[in-house]
């Protein structure tokens, strides 16, 4: 049983693999065109096609997903969205759930260069790229962003952890990003997001994947920015990301 499982692994690794760099391929004109010829709607709604097919890819290896709505999202108003971050998987259903919500990025500089699709997403979709050995740098671009998400009511995604959990296990919140955010996006609400399971994606490395993986996504009550002080706001944050996380 052991050796069937291995070799559905490998060879449905290698036909994600196929299918997923085909699509990178397709989308990266496909966005283009999109944002060139008819605008920021239609090339929202192509990373958005994307993102949902990317997440079909993943059911051809038996992923599936479970997603637990605890709260009603407030409408018309900048959101962060605070997640723990577990893998580069985390990503297509976050921006799949939340697409009435146009997420945005901050990323680190180096996905903006020579990433088919993602790349020009990130430069050009309203996302915002940091230096993380310039933090001044990085600074000024979450600034940006936070003055982003207040003017048009939209919301970034950022991961205060700072890098991935390859155990599944939240790290530690670093709390100057989110504090930037919370003092350029005053009247932003704050969506707390638990992520479990996808770090079992990744845990042998890019290849083979696992099969039958479940992610759980908690979507837990909003809270408004201008109702707490910062740190008592990022300590709320930390406690809830992390009591909604599975760890198995």
């Amino acid at each position: 049983m052991k050796l069937i499982r291995n070799i559905l692994s490998y060879s449905l690794s290698v036909l994600f693999y196929i299918v997923f760099g085909l699509l990178l391929l397709l989308f990266d004109p496909v966005q283009r065109i999109c944002l060139r010829l008819f605008g920021y709607l239609a090339h929202k709604r192509s990373v958005d096609l994307f993102n949902v097919l990317v997440l079909r890819c993943l059911q051809l290896l038996g992923t599936y997903y479970e997603v637990h709505p605890r709260t009603s999202i407030p409408n018309n108003v900048p959101i962060i969205i605070v997640s723990n971050h577990q893998s580069m998987w985390d990503i297509p259903p976050l921006i799949w759930f939340l697409r009435k919500y146009h997420p945005k990025f901050i990323s680190k500089i180096e996905l903006g260069k020579k990433i088919p699709t993602i790349s020009y997403n990130l430069k050009y979709g309203g996302s915002v790229l940091i230096d993380r050995k310039n933090p001044e740098q990085a600074m000024q671009q979450i600034a940006k962003m936070g003055g982003y998400i207040q003017e048009h009511n939209r919301s970034v995604v950022i991961f205060p952890e700072g890098t991935r959990s390859r155990t599944g296990i939240p790290k530690p919140f670093k709390r100057k990003g989110l504090k930037t955010l919370f003092e350029h996006a005053p009247e932003a609400y704050v969506l707390p997001v638990s992520i479990s399971g996808s770090w079992k994606l990744q845990e042998k490395g890019m290849f083979p994947l696992p099969l039958g993986t479940k992610l759980t996504f908690v979507f837990h009550p909003a809270l408004a920015v201008a109702n707490y002080d910062p740190d008592t706001l990022i300590d709320t944050l930390e406690k809830t990301v992390v009591s909604g996380v599975i760890s198995v």
